[in-house]
């Protein structure tokens, strides 16, 4: 009897790493066939050969000019906002930080239906806003907020870690040095966390790279104006299969670059500032 049951358990072994196999392996095929059929698909059918005809420039230009000012805000209001979050101490500090962080698992629908509400015409903001000739709906700037509006977060929580990171006693020394306040923070603080806030800076660009949902809400989809490369491809998609297919390839080479960039970045922060 002793043989059988080795044998039993050795073969229920075996099957428990075959159904492991199995669902690892359509775990991967699930995931990466669709984005390379994807690539595929557009290099057989010569798809950049239409690309000037459907607005692909257009849409290029538009969503390289309004991510790189949505990445210039993030900056300016984001890095301070995490280094408060990282570093004092107040009341609702959790709770206000969970808020921060909600755009990053809201719908995107739900994100541009909150902004339309809040600076739209008849919204929260939009009578202010009007009396100062103001008016953000389908215009490039309202591009621009709804990307930094759910792209920002990912920075913030980046930079975040990264302020968290930095030793204190490394801080301390230099403030023994004389260094205090915003001189600490640019020469201390700042370059010893300055990977994990690029990392964040790179996912917060791809994010608003490919926005879509809350974009098309708030700004519509006017091309040369507020049409942006996801949203070309949603335009597209019936009367040019090949544009839609080829912007896709672009959108999905950037991303490559974007996360292979981001999680270089994160892997090189421990040996370089530890």
């Amino acid at each position: 009897m002793q043989p059988d049951s080795r044998q039993i358990t050795k073969t229920r072994l075996n099957l428990r790493w075959l159904i492991l196999l199995a669902a690892v392996g359509l775990g991967l095929l699930f995931l990466i066939l669709p984005i390379a059929v994807l690539v595929v698909r557009g290099l057989q059918t010569r798809a950049w050969e239409g690309l000037p005809e459907a607005g692909v420039s257009d849409a290029i230009a538009l969503s390289f000019v309004t991510t790189l000012l949505t990445i210039i805000l993030t900056v300016l209001f984001g890095t301070p906002l995490a280094y408060i979050f990282a570093r004092w101490k107040f009341p609702f500090k959790n709770a206000l930080n969970i808020f921060i962080e909600l755009p990053i698992v809201l719908p995107p629908a739900v994100a541009g239906l909150a902004l339309l509400t809040t600076f739209g015409r008849r919204g929260f903001l939009g009578p202010i806003l009007g009396s100062l000739g103001i008016s953000l709906p389908f215009t490039t700037a309202a591009v621009v907020f709804a990307q930094t509006f759910v792209s920002a977060p990912f920075y913030i929580r980046a930079a975040q870690v990264g302020f968290q990171a930095v030793p204190r006693e490394i801080e301390d020394a230099a403030r023994v040095d004389g260094a205090s306040g915003l001189v600490l923070f640019r020469y201390v603080t700042l370059p010893l966390s300055r990977r994990s806030l690029a990392a964040g800076l790179v996912l917060s660009w791809a994010r608003a790279l490919g926005e879509f949902g809350a974009t098309i809400l708030f700004a519509g989809s006017l091309q040369g104006r507020t049409q942006t490369m996801p949203l070309l491809i949603y335009n597209v998609l019936e009367r040019d299969i090949n544009a839609s297919i080829w912007t896709g390839v672009i959108l999905v080479g950037l991303a490559l670059i974007a996360l292979v960039i981001s999680q270089w970045l994160a892997r090189g922060q421990p040996e370089n500032e530890g």
